[in-house]
């Protein structure tokens, strides 16, 4: 495969260093001839601060100007802080490149759903960052809650809890209206859609941790309502207990699904329990562990994707309405849009 030249337009998005992590591992597939510094012409809430500033000493620097008009660019990574997301991926997509932009997508449907419109007619990848896509346990999931491994699922239970940051990021979280359900909850809402769809009712809880003024929405609860399902999707960035504390629990009328942590970069495997009630698929009645090889990186396998569709007219693993759905969840979670159901829904 030919490597694909690709810069990264931005360095302050929590999950830049996790993408110029495999744009540098993976020479076999990528170019990255250059990084943008987004602090000239982004002024949209950040954190004060990259992550590894070390990791762009050996990349060429570029303004955004010369990012667009570098010769012979196919693809960008847009990292630039949340808000400021789609407007810098309209302007790579009207450049014809193919586009990796992560999340949320900003406060704006309406602004996302011409985006993702001007992707497909202009027949470019897009790809949305949301970090469990490539989570082999997550995978495992979604193909248990399709395939009715654990029969018909009528709970999700999860949480992407966390206590890092310190005070900057508390005072970063105020800085959104939606607080921790649109800036990390919307993780977990991206699974739910794709295990269970378009929900009937979008319910959240924008709360303060204790000694938090009301403004500062860091102890978050959503509700999503199916006919026959609740999902419920916890965000708090105030848990001792940490990021090794997250859980997802998935219930069926034939078992359960249950893991924590989510992810893990330790060396060790990633593993799941599964507890079925009778004999199915390639399971029987009883307690299984599934055990996963160990993650190197959380973005790898996504960005292969990206590669395969740049190079190989591949088909991304989500659809556009996909993505407009979750994001459609996430600002009414986050309270900046009401709820619509689906007789009055306007699709792409």
């Amino acid at each position: 495969m030919k490597r694909i030249k690709i810069i990264q337009i931005g360095m302050f998005h929590e999950h830049a260093i996790g993408k110029i992590e495999v744009l540098k591992n993976r020479t076999d597939l990528f170019e990255l001839v250059g990084y943008v510094d987004e602090r000239e012409f982004c002024t949209t809430p950040r954190l004060p601060n990259p992550n590894k500033p070390e990791f762009y000493r050996d990349i060429p620097k570029l303004t955004i100007g010369q990012a667009l008009n570098f010769p012979g660019l196919e693809a960008v990574a847009v990292e630039v802080p949340n808000n400021d997301l789609v407007q810098i991926a309209t302007r790579c997509m009207v450049r014809n490149l193919a586009i990796h932009m992560d999340k949320p997508a900003g406060p704006d449907l309406e602004r996302y759903r011409k985006l993702l419109e001007g992707c497909r007619e202009r027949k470019l990848p897009f790809q949305i960052g949301y970090m469990f896509r490539g989570n082999p346990a997550f995978k495992f999931c979604l193909d248990a809650v399709r395939d009715k491994l654990i029969g018909d699922v009528f709970e999700i239970t999860a949480d992407m809890n966390h206590c890092y940051g310190g005070e900057l990021y508390q005072e970063y979280i105020a800085k959104f209206p939606g607080g921790l359900a649109y800036n990390l909850s919307c993780h977990l809402i991206d699974f739910v859609a794709a295990a269970l769809g378009r929900p009937e009712n979008v319910t959240s809880f924008l709360n303060s941790a204790p000694g938090y003024p009301d403004e500062v929405k860091n102890n978050c609860l959503t509700v999503l309502t199916y006919p026959h399902a609740l999902a419920v999707i916890r965000s708090c960035s105030k848990d001792a207990g940490g990021t090794a504390g997250r859980a997802m629990k998935i219930a069926g009328t034939k078992g359960t699904i249950k893991f924590s942590p989510l992810e893990r970069f330790d060396g060790k495997s990633l593993e799941l329990e599964l507890d079925l009630a009778e004999d199915s698929g390639d399971f029987s009645k009883g307690v299984h562990t599934v055990t996963f090889p160990p993650q190197t990186n959380r973005y790898d396998v996504q960005m292969l994707e990206l590669a395969e569709m740049i190079r190989n007219g591949a088909q991304s693993s989500y659809s556009a309405e996909h993505d407009l759905l979750v994001h459609e969840i996430v600002l009414a979670a986050s309270g900046l849009i009401p709820w619509r159901r689906e007789e009055n829904h306007q699709k792409m």
